[in-house]
């Protein structure tokens, strides 16, 4: 087992949270991106950037009634080591909950995260939010967080995530896995299937084409040939 897995991990080595979305979906797009760093835009990409900045609003802080409503909220978890932010993070008031500073009761964390399309078959989008509650839970030492929230899009609607052991087990192996990839600088070989037709890396990944090594070893074997 990695040392790290049992220990905490130091901070320069942590992934980004965010990662995890890309590695379910595919985890030779999760290394281009993020241990090549290449990177593509495509119709998609940037509607959900536009979407997404339209959605955030990184100085959020109110109060309705029982709920506080934080934006943009960073999170790390050593024990994963992870870091991002949350979309929105509701503190919902109750029995169960923690103290938080220059408030009155307790309060139990809840992330909502926002997404551009609509809801998936995949557990793509529930592995990032329980990602997140994981890091909640572990950051503010509070009781286990059962359920959080999917924003999408399209519907206009939430979607209720119940946030299980396995999947809970999954963002774990996942990160791990991550993470060796990372420390060997390992890019996975091409596995392609129907998703990479909307992958705006697929230009970069060049997935009919048999893969040997890295992409950018090949871009630069390229370079180098037509000099």
């Amino acid at each position: 087992m990695n040392e790290n897995t049992v220990n905490n991990y130091k901070e320069e080595d942590y992934l980004l949270l965010s990662g995890i979305q890309h590695f379910a979906f595919c985890r030779r797009q999760w290394a281009l991106i993020h241990i090549e760093n290449l990177w593509a835009e495509n119709y998609l990409t940037m509607d959900g950037n536009i979407k997404h900045k339209r959605a955030h609003n990184p100085f959020l802080s109110e109060k309705r009634r029982d709920i506080i409503i934080v934006g943009e909220m960073p999170v790390h978890s050593r024990t994963m080591g992870i870091s991002g932010q949350c979309d929105i993070v509701e503190f919902i008031q109750g029995d169960n909950g923690i103290p938080l500073h220059k408030r009155q009761g307790l309060w139990l964390p809840r992330p909502i995260e926002h997404k551009r399309g609509s809801p998936k078959i995949s557990d793509i989008d529930r592995l990032q939010l329980c990602a997140q509650a994981m890091c909640l839970e572990e950051m503010l030492v509070c009781p286990t967080i059962q359920t959080a929230y999917l924003f999408y899009g399209e519907t206009r609607r939430r979607e209720e995530v119940a946030l299980t052991p396995s999947l809970r087990e999954n963002v774990k192996a996942m990160f791990e896995e991550m993470h060796s990839y990372f420390q060997r600088r390992h890019t996975p070989r091409v596995k392609a299937s129907k998703a990479c037709s909307s992958c705006s890396l697929k230009d970069i990944c060049l997935p009919k084409l048999p893969s040997q090594g890295s992409v950018a070893s090949y871009i630069e074997r390229e370079l180098r040939d037509a000099k």
